[in-house]
């Protein structure tokens, strides 16, 4: 049995199933950005917990500048933001997709749900640990010097 021929990479007329036109324009680039900011926006918009994260960020970086973080800290602290808003934007595409599938309750909609809230949730606490550890030390040297 033979696989059916769909074309060619070089097949002006390939199109990806989804409607999507796969070339590359200045243009639809600079789409795909509003498309992203647009996303972003609806998150902070439609979700509590965004601005719970969008608090914690704005904190632990105002404490990273207080206390001079050096490039290494940086990156462990902003690695530990990514993670966090990385892992809320998930959660909220999933959400959105949940409630187009099936409005009505459905228990594996819960479920589905429940387990993307929890990988949420162990982002956080790793971003906790993470900053804990980075800043910890500089808020303990802090402390001590002023009190």
């Amino acid at each position: 049995m033979t696989e059916p021929d769909h074309g060619t990479a070089n097949d002006k007329t390939l199109r990806i199933p989804n409607g999507n036109n796969p070339s590359f324009t200045i243009r639809g680039r600079v789409q795909s950005f509003r498309y992203a900011w647009y996303g972003l926006a609806l998150m902070l918009r439609s979700q509590h917990n965004a601005w719970l994260h969008a608090f914690a960020s704005i904190c632990i970086i105002g404490a990273g500048l207080l206390f001079g973080l050096t490039d290494g800290e940086w990156c462990g602290i902003i690695l530990a933001i990514m993670a966090v808003w990385t892992a809320e934007a998930l959660n909220t595409a999933l959400e959105f997709l949940a409630d187009a599938a099936t409005p009505e309750f459905h228990p594996l909609v819960k479920c589905a749900k429940d387990v993307a809230a929890g990988g949420v949730l162990i982002s956080a606490l790793g971003s906790v640990v993470i900053g804990l550890l980075v800043l910890g030390p500089h808020l303990l040297d802090f402390l001590s010097r002023y009190f």
